[in-house]
């Protein structure tokens, strides 16, 4: 079977520092992935190469079989990759619905005419709708974004990035900042995710990582260090060495 994202040999150096080092990577449909590692271990870097944010020195992309290497971000968007951020990319005056509702509208080919359009577009609606019950923001959907709390705010991102019924999801560090009474709803709402969305986590909170992966992959010095079941990756010494146990910065 096809992998639904791969990379092969894929590289980014800056200069004379190497981010990203000869990463051959492959994320099979249906997958719950995480990618770990140190912090300054290139996993940012790695998602902006997958998302197109930054270009490869080398190396390929393939998404769905064909290569994306040097499609813009939002034709990536277009043909089903979509990602959230590590710090929130919202409309803080926007309410939840409004900026829902625009984002389906977008992946629909309709944004252009939302602000004029809004009570029209029943389809946009309705996938804001489903998104605000989905992810608990119902009671919040007519406040502005600046107003929820941080842990509303960062729902709303994860929902935002499936307005568009994406087949890949890159979650960037989706607990980052979240008070720690928060995250049992990150927790649960990751672990709800729709089964046919292929998701790649990318996070520090091991809860996280180890509630929600089948599989985990961990970077180090911009290179795959090593790969396997939740199990596996808990019981290696050298993971627990690098990271799991002694940490790192990134």
């Amino acid at each position: 079977m096809t992998p639904v994202l791969e990379t092969i040999d894929l590289s980014r150096r800056f200069g004379g520092l190497t981010a990203t080092d000869h990463v051959s990577f492959s994320l099979e449909r249906g997958a719950r992935h995480a990618l770990i590692g140190p912090n300054g271990a290139g996993k940012t870097t790695f998602i902006n190469l997958l998302t197109g944010a930054l270009r490869p020195s080398g190396g390929q992309i393939r998404l769905a079989g064909e290569d994306v290497t040097r499609l813009a971000p939002d034709r990536r968007v277009k043909r089903g990759l979509s990602r959230t951020f590590q710090i929130n990319q919202l409309f803080p005056e926007m309410t939840p619905l409004q900026a829902l509702a625009l984002a389906a509208a977008e992946a629909r080919g309709t944004g252009a005419a939302w602000f004029s359009s809004i009570a029209a577009d029943e389809p946009a609606l309705a996938r804001a709708a489903e998104l605000l019950d989905r992810f608990g923001l119902a009671e919040f959907m007519d406040e502005p974004t600046s107003r929820l709390p941080y842990g509303r705010q960062r729902l709303l991102e994860i929902a935002l990035s499936l307005a568009g019924h994406p087949e890949v999801l890159l979650l960037d560090e989706p607990a980052a900042g979240v008070p720690e009474e928060e995250r049992a709803d990150i927790l649960k709402i990751v672990a709800a995710l729709p089964e046919e969305v292929t998701i790649l986590l990318i996070e520090h909170d091991m809860d996280l990582v180890f509630s929600f992966a089948e599989r985990i992959t961990v970077m180090v010095n911009g290179a795959i260090f090593a790969a396997g079941t939740p199990a596996e990756i808990e019981a290696d010494r050298r993971v627990r060495e690098v990271y799991l146990g002694e940490g790192g910065d990134e």
